[in-house]
């Protein structure tokens, strides 16, 4: 995927600025050696975690907030370091782990204030994994229903409005999945399978901006299948929403080079 926007950086750093606790009582944390489990205090355990995290050492900041709630399991630190754990995993990219340390502070704190956060950073997990589209797209999926999820639970909220953000930009990678399918078919001569894939890509994604190349395809796929009559009706609902286009333009010097009857005015 593409490198992490401002956008979402931005909104990692304010929640995750929100979870980092640095109350009075707390000590300074951490010596040089602080990543030798042993038992220890929780004030003195969690700063040590948060001091890793804040050199950027970042997996051995989540296996010390791990610590932190293996240690002290019935301390209110041990919620925090849940959610300290699945950012530190985020951040280092271990998004299996990340996502299982979310997944654990839903089960256990389902209605707490920081639960928008934890299907927030569920969904950047899957999201960060989004492969190229000549790949299964399995992932991609997953990451559009975690961000459909966040909208659905938590409208109204930065993490609603970013989530809402990415999931446009999943249905235009979906899209593309298809339009590359649907080229291939076309390729290989398989017109009807490539109908399939174009008509799927309007009907499914039709905000995308693969949209309009879609209608065209679709104009060459019946033309090819013989049946101009549908080939005219994809043309005109490219001219209709993508007049001046290339693609319309394409689409409209195809029908009048191979049914002059049926080309749209």
């Amino acid at each position: 995927m593409t490198p992490r926007s401002p956008i979402k950086l931005t909104l990692i750093a304010a929640a995750t600025g929100a979870l980092v606790l640095t109350s009075g009582c707390a000590g300074s944390g951490g010596g040089t050696d602080d990543t030798a489990y042993v038992a220890r205090d929780v004030d003195t355990l969690y700063m040590a975690a948060k001091a890793r995290l804040d050199r950027g050492d970042t997996r051995q900041a989540a296996a010390l907030f791990d610590e932190v709630e293996r240690q002290h399991p019935y301390s209110p630190w041990a919620r925090r370091a849940q959610l300290m754990s699945a950012f530190s995993y985020y951040v280092a990219r271990d998004y299996s782990k990340s996502v299982q340390s979310a997944q654990r502070f839903l089960s256990i704190h389902p209605g707490n204030k920081d639960a928008g956060y934890a299907y927030y950073l569920i969904a950047l997990c899957y999201y960060e994994q989004i492969s190229d589209v000549s790949r299964d797209q399995k992932i991609t999926e997953q990451a559009k229903q975690a961000l459909n999820d966040v909208v659905r639970r938590y409208p109204g909220t930065h993490y609603a409005k970013d989530a809402s953000l990415k999931v446009d930009l999943v249905n235009d990678h979906l899209a593309g999945k298809e339009m590359t399918i649907g080229r291939y078919y076309q390729r290989s001569g398989k017109w009807l399978a490539a109908t399939l894939r174009f008509r799927n890509v309007i009907d499914s994604y039709d905000t995308t901006s693969h949209t309009a190349e879609a209608l065209f395809r679709l104009v060459e796929s019946y033309l090819s299948l013989g049946v101009p009559a549908e080939a005219k009706k994809a043309a005109a609902v490219l001219g209709a929403n993508y007049a001046g286009s290339e693609w319309y333009e394409r689409a409209f010097a195809l029908m009048n080079r191979h049914a002059p009857d049926a080309t749209v005015g």
